[in-house]
């Protein structure tokens, strides 16, 4: 595959990033978990994908999501956060706002419906994204803008809506191999001047109990997140009354393991490319994986949330309304119908986002 060459400001940024994790391999007696390594390479304060200032949404960077594609998908997502909104107030709080679009889209259809939050929290640990997503209000709303309100940690409580459109697939991941009857944790070591793979035989503890509890064959290599389990329950302390939706592409669990997926979902994106090495220019290319949507619903459970709906996004968006808001505008006007009409099956088609991307709503028992 031929792939884009970065500039040479980008390559010296990513050597950096190489250089701050050869250390921590060193450091940590030669070898690390990829989830360690998945952490640096996203997150590193300075010099990870999402804490620099690389371009990471729209044509222009290394992928599109789905605020980016049409503004119906904001609006949309606006009807169910509306009805919570009504029923009791609050705020909204979303995690990881990326370019600051559905923040934009979600507000202004809130105005329209005259159901707006007490505040528009965003959780973004990106000083470079935080300056976007202000810029973005700024040229665009300026009026909205002072309900809007960044954090660096999730609030001690919170009552309303908490969103998270494509969070969940970038927290680090463990990688697991089970291979004649044992289980090890694939990490990364240094040879010469390239990182490499190494397994380790695994210690009892948490990841170890949730590899023996799938056990999905032998020569089998997955991803096992402690981090999304982890992340759901934090947001079921701290969610008072209210919804929490999260949207991102994944499987339930007996689909994510099944015995033809035995190299994983682990997959990486660099300017509009899709690769399956995560060691390519850290620091300028995102890394991901597919979401198990089932440990989403178990950890719920676990901090007194219920499962209000689970479904794709195709019939997620159908039935909060997304065709009733195409049907707004005259299909006669093609200049203004046919590009809608356009994004709206992208968000909808079996064949782009409509089926592989999931939603699942998670609500208090006082809603």
């Amino acid at each position: 595959m031929s792939l884009p060459l970065p500039s040479p400001q980008a390559l010296h940024h990513s050597q950096q990033l190489v250089r701050l994790i050869v250390q921590t391999i060193e450091e940590s007696g030669g070898w690390i978990t990829f989830a360690r390594f998945m952490e640096l390479a996203l997150y590193a304060p300075g010099f990870g994908y999402y804490s620099a200032g690389s371009t990471k949404f729209g044509a222009d960077g290394d992928f599109v999501t789905a605020p980016e594609i049409s503004s119906l998908f904001g609006r949309t997502l606006a009807q169910p956060i509306a009805a919570v909104l009504e029923n009791g107030g609050g705020d909204i709080l979303e995690l990881g706002a990326g370019s600051g679009k559905l923040a934009l889209d979600l507000l202004r259809e809130l105005v329209t419906l005259n159901v707006l939050p007490r505040q528009y929290r965003i959780l973004e640990l990106s000083a470079d994204l935080r300056d976007r997503q202000r810029r973005l209000f700024e040229q665009e709303a300026p009026e909205l803008l002072e309900r809007v309100v960044w954090l660096d940690t999730l609030p001690a409580s919170l009552d309303g809506v908490v969103v998270a459109n494509e969070v969940l697939d970038a927290l680090p991941v463990h990688l697991v191999y089970w291979r004649d009857g044992e289980i090890f944790e694939r990490g990364v070591s240094v040879e010469g001047n390239a990182f490499v793979w190494r397994d380790q035989s695994m210690p009892s503890g948490e990841l170890r109990t949730a590899a023996e509890r799938l056990m999905p064959g032998d020569d089998y290599l997955s991803e096992i997140s402690l981090a999304v389990p982890a992340l759901i329950r934090s947001i079921g302390k701290m969610l008072k009354r209210g919804m929490a939706i999260f949207i991102d592409y994944g499987f339930r669990r007996e689909e994510y393991y099944h015995p033809q997926r035995n190299r994983g979902t682990l997959m990486c994106h660099y300017r509009h490319h899709a690769l399956d090495d995560p060691f390519h220019l850290p620091g300028l290319q995102d890394i991901t994986a597919h979401v198990d949507f089932t440990s989403v619903m178990d950890s719920a459970t676990e901090v007194n949330l219920e499962v209000a709906a689970f479904s794709s996004q195709a019939k997620f968006l159908i039935d909060c309304g997304i065709t009733r808001l195409l049907a707004e505008v005259n299909a006669s006007d093609a200049a203004a119908y046919l590009p809608l009409a356009n994004q709206v099956q992208r968000l909808l088609s079996p064949a782009e986002m409509g089926e592989l991307f999931k939603v699942v709503m998670l609500e208090t028992a006082t809603h």
